[in-house]
Protein backbone atom coordinates (compact mmCIF):
# COMPACT_ATOMS: atom_id res chain seq x y z
CA UNK A 1 0.00 0.00 0.00
CA UNK A 2 1.31 3.43 -0.86
CA UNK A 3 1.78 5.89 1.60
CA UNK A 4 0.54 9.57 1.88
CA UNK A 5 4.26 10.35 2.03
CA UNK A 6 5.14 8.92 -1.07
CA UNK A 7 4.13 11.38 -3.69
CA UNK A 8 6.36 13.63 -1.74
CA UNK A 9 9.69 11.86 -2.09
CA UNK A 10 8.67 10.77 -5.36
CA UNK A 11 8.63 14.50 -6.00
CA UNK A 12 11.92 15.03 -3.78
CA UNK A 13 13.31 12.06 -5.95
CA UNK A 14 12.82 13.36 -9.33
CA UNK A 15 14.02 17.37 -8.30
CA UNK A 16 17.13 15.52 -6.38
CA UNK A 17 17.66 14.10 -10.27
CA UNK A 18 17.08 16.96 -12.08
CA UNK A 19 19.06 18.93 -10.15
CA UNK A 20 21.67 16.46 -10.32
CA UNK A 21 21.60 15.51 -13.93
CA UNK A 22 22.06 19.83 -14.81
CA UNK A 23 24.98 19.71 -12.40
CA UNK A 24 26.70 17.06 -14.57
CA UNK A 25 26.12 19.02 -17.43
CA UNK A 26 27.54 22.21 -16.28
CA UNK A 27 30.74 20.54 -15.02
CA UNK A 28 30.61 18.69 -18.51
CA UNK A 29 30.10 21.51 -20.40
CA UNK A 30 33.44 23.10 -19.10
CA UNK A 31 35.46 19.83 -19.11
CA UNK A 32 34.93 19.55 -22.77
CA UNK A 33 34.91 22.90 -23.81
CA UNK A 34 38.35 22.87 -22.31
CA UNK A 35 39.52 19.85 -23.51
CA UNK A 36 38.00 18.74 -26.47
CA UNK A 37 36.04 15.31 -26.68
CA UNK A 38 38.88 13.10 -26.72
CA UNK A 39 40.76 14.93 -23.80
CA UNK A 40 37.60 15.30 -21.67
CA UNK A 41 37.67 12.45 -18.76
CA UNK A 42 34.36 11.25 -16.85
CA UNK A 43 36.25 10.71 -14.03
CA UNK A 44 37.29 14.63 -13.85
CA UNK A 45 33.61 15.26 -14.24
CA UNK A 46 32.67 13.16 -11.62
CA UNK A 47 35.51 14.35 -9.14
CA UNK A 48 34.16 18.21 -9.94
CA UNK A 49 30.22 17.14 -9.16
CA UNK A 50 28.70 15.60 -6.18
CA UNK A 51 28.02 12.03 -7.62
CA UNK A 52 30.29 9.31 -9.09
CA UNK A 53 31.24 7.69 -12.59
CA UNK A 54 28.90 5.18 -12.15
CA UNK A 55 25.91 7.74 -11.44
CA UNK A 56 27.20 9.37 -15.03
CA UNK A 57 26.64 6.60 -16.55
CA UNK A 58 23.67 5.50 -15.31
CA UNK A 59 22.13 8.81 -16.15
CA UNK A 60 24.12 9.77 -20.07
CA UNK A 61 25.09 5.87 -20.75
CA UNK A 62 28.55 6.82 -21.49
CA UNK A 63 31.04 9.77 -22.50
CA UNK A 64 29.04 9.83 -26.07
CA UNK A 65 26.00 10.45 -24.54
CA UNK A 66 27.30 13.19 -22.39
CA UNK A 67 28.70 15.19 -24.83
CA UNK A 68 25.65 14.59 -27.21
CA UNK A 69 23.33 16.12 -23.98
CA UNK A 70 25.93 19.00 -23.57
CA UNK A 71 25.55 19.73 -27.18
CA UNK A 72 21.61 19.59 -27.07
CA UNK A 73 21.43 21.60 -24.05
CA UNK A 74 24.06 24.66 -25.35
CA UNK A 75 21.95 24.46 -28.82
CA UNK A 76 18.53 24.80 -26.87
CA UNK A 77 19.82 27.44 -24.99
CA UNK A 78 20.30 29.56 -28.47
CA UNK A 79 17.17 28.28 -29.87
CA UNK A 80 15.32 29.47 -26.96
CA UNK A 81 16.88 33.06 -27.05
CA UNK A 82 15.73 32.85 -30.87
CA UNK A 83 11.89 31.96 -30.34
CA UNK A 84 12.00 35.02 -27.68
CA UNK A 85 12.83 37.19 -30.53
CA UNK A 86 10.42 39.59 -30.76
CA UNK A 87 10.77 42.17 -34.65
CA UNK A 88 6.68 41.97 -35.85
CA UNK A 89 6.78 45.20 -34.58
CA UNK A 90 9.80 46.58 -36.70
CA UNK A 91 10.44 47.16 -40.39
CA UNK A 92 12.35 44.49 -41.88
CA UNK A 93 15.83 46.72 -41.71
CA UNK A 94 15.67 47.13 -37.77
CA UNK A 95 14.02 43.29 -37.78
CA UNK A 96 17.12 41.79 -39.37
CA UNK A 97 19.64 44.25 -37.38
CA UNK A 98 17.78 43.01 -33.93
CA UNK A 99 18.15 39.65 -34.64
CA UNK A 100 22.27 39.95 -35.78
CA UNK A 101 22.27 41.56 -32.39
CA UNK A 102 20.93 38.31 -30.67
CA UNK A 103 23.20 36.17 -32.44
CA UNK A 104 26.63 38.45 -31.65
CA UNK A 105 24.99 38.84 -27.67
CA UNK A 106 24.77 34.73 -27.67
CA UNK A 107 27.88 34.03 -29.33
CA UNK A 108 30.00 36.14 -26.84
CA UNK A 109 28.04 35.51 -23.35
CA UNK A 110 28.62 31.76 -24.02
CA UNK A 111 32.62 31.07 -25.29
CA UNK A 112 32.01 27.47 -24.63
CA UNK A 113 29.47 27.21 -26.59
CA UNK A 114 31.72 28.20 -29.57
CA UNK A 115 34.08 25.88 -28.37
CA UNK A 116 31.93 22.71 -28.17
CA UNK A 117 30.77 23.74 -31.96
CA UNK A 118 34.32 24.44 -32.99
CA UNK A 119 34.93 20.39 -31.58
CA UNK A 120 31.89 18.72 -32.72
CA UNK A 121 33.05 20.02 -35.94
CA UNK A 122 36.29 18.41 -35.66
CA UNK A 123 34.33 15.31 -35.65
CA UNK A 124 32.54 16.46 -38.30
CA UNK A 125 29.20 16.79 -36.62
CA UNK A 126 28.76 13.03 -35.81
CA UNK A 127 27.09 13.65 -32.46
CA UNK A 128 24.52 16.42 -34.33
CA UNK A 129 23.90 13.68 -37.03
CA UNK A 130 23.05 10.69 -34.24
CA UNK A 131 20.93 13.52 -32.17
CA UNK A 132 16.81 12.94 -32.45
CA UNK A 133 16.32 15.56 -30.28
CA UNK A 134 19.11 18.30 -32.06
CA UNK A 135 17.07 17.65 -35.81
CA UNK A 136 13.80 18.45 -33.77
CA UNK A 137 15.04 21.80 -32.47
CA UNK A 138 15.34 23.26 -35.65
CA UNK A 139 16.26 27.06 -35.66
CA UNK A 140 13.56 29.29 -34.73
CA UNK A 141 15.45 31.86 -36.69
CA UNK A 142 15.02 30.73 -39.94
CA UNK A 143 11.58 31.30 -39.66
CA UNK A 144 12.18 34.92 -38.64
CA UNK A 145 14.60 35.23 -41.00
CA UNK A 146 12.39 34.30 -44.24
CA UNK A 147 9.35 36.64 -42.69
CA UNK A 148 11.79 39.31 -42.91
CA UNK A 149 13.06 38.89 -46.29
CA UNK A 150 9.73 38.45 -47.37
CA UNK A 151 8.35 41.41 -46.18
CA UNK A 152 11.69 43.54 -47.33
CA UNK A 153 11.49 42.09 -50.54
CA UNK A 154 7.75 42.92 -50.76
CA UNK A 155 8.61 46.74 -49.95
CA UNK A 156 11.37 46.87 -52.01
CA UNK A 157 13.80 47.63 -49.27
CA UNK A 158 15.94 44.30 -49.75
CA UNK A 159 17.19 44.13 -53.17
CA UNK A 160 19.63 40.78 -52.59
CA UNK A 161 18.14 37.34 -53.67
CA UNK A 162 19.42 35.32 -50.53
CA UNK A 163 17.49 32.48 -48.62
CA UNK A 164 17.45 32.64 -44.95
CA UNK A 165 20.13 29.70 -44.23
CA UNK A 166 22.58 31.78 -46.49
CA UNK A 167 22.00 35.23 -44.08
CA UNK A 168 21.89 32.87 -41.05
CA UNK A 169 25.28 32.07 -41.92
CA UNK A 170 26.47 35.13 -42.79
CA UNK A 171 25.55 36.79 -39.61
CA UNK A 172 26.92 33.72 -37.95
CA UNK A 173 30.23 33.47 -39.45
CA UNK A 174 31.23 37.11 -38.15
CA UNK A 175 29.04 36.73 -34.28
CA UNK A 176 31.59 32.90 -34.43
CA UNK A 177 34.77 34.35 -35.36
CA UNK A 178 34.72 37.04 -33.38
CA UNK A 179 34.75 34.31 -30.89
CA UNK A 180 36.60 31.52 -31.87
CA UNK A 181 39.27 33.51 -32.97
CA UNK A 182 40.24 35.99 -30.70
CA UNK A 183 43.15 35.10 -29.62
CA UNK A 184 45.08 34.05 -33.09
CA UNK A 185 43.97 37.57 -34.47
CA UNK A 186 45.35 39.13 -31.29
CA UNK A 187 48.33 37.89 -31.52
CA UNK A 188 48.75 38.39 -35.40
CA UNK A 189 46.82 41.96 -35.69
CA UNK A 190 47.26 43.04 -32.05
CA UNK A 191 43.83 43.66 -31.62
CA UNK A 192 41.20 42.04 -28.95
CA UNK A 193 37.81 41.69 -30.64
CA UNK A 194 35.80 40.92 -27.74
CA UNK A 195 37.58 44.11 -26.24
CA UNK A 196 34.89 45.94 -24.06
CA UNK A 197 35.56 49.31 -25.79
CA UNK A 198 35.01 48.12 -29.37
CA UNK A 199 32.11 45.90 -28.49
CA UNK A 200 29.60 48.53 -29.59
CA UNK A 201 31.17 49.30 -32.68
CA UNK A 202 31.70 45.35 -34.16
CA UNK A 203 27.65 44.82 -33.18
CA UNK A 204 26.91 48.18 -34.91
CA UNK A 205 29.35 47.28 -37.85
CA UNK A 206 27.52 43.57 -38.06
CA UNK A 207 24.56 45.15 -38.53
CA UNK A 208 25.72 47.35 -41.01
CA UNK A 209 27.10 44.51 -43.11
CA UNK A 210 24.00 43.00 -43.82
CA UNK A 211 21.91 45.30 -44.41
CA UNK A 212 24.45 47.11 -46.63
CA UNK A 213 24.19 43.69 -48.60
CA UNK A 214 20.40 43.21 -48.61
CA UNK A 215 20.01 46.37 -49.55
CA UNK A 216 22.37 46.74 -52.07
CA UNK A 217 21.73 48.58 -55.88
CA UNK A 218 22.86 46.00 -58.45
CA UNK A 219 23.24 46.30 -61.96
CA UNK A 220 21.14 44.71 -63.91
CA UNK A 221 21.68 41.60 -66.45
Amino acid sequence: MTSVDEPARTGARTRDAARTKAEILDVATQEFARAGYDGARVDEIAARTRTTKRMIYYYFGGKEQLFTAVLERAYAVIREAEQQLDVEHLDPVAAIRRLAEVTFDHHEQHPDFIRLVSIENIHEAEHIAASERLGRIGSPALDVIRRILAAGQESGLFTADVDAVDLHALISAFCFFRVANRHTFGALFDRDLLAPAERERYRTMLGDMVIAYLTAERAAG
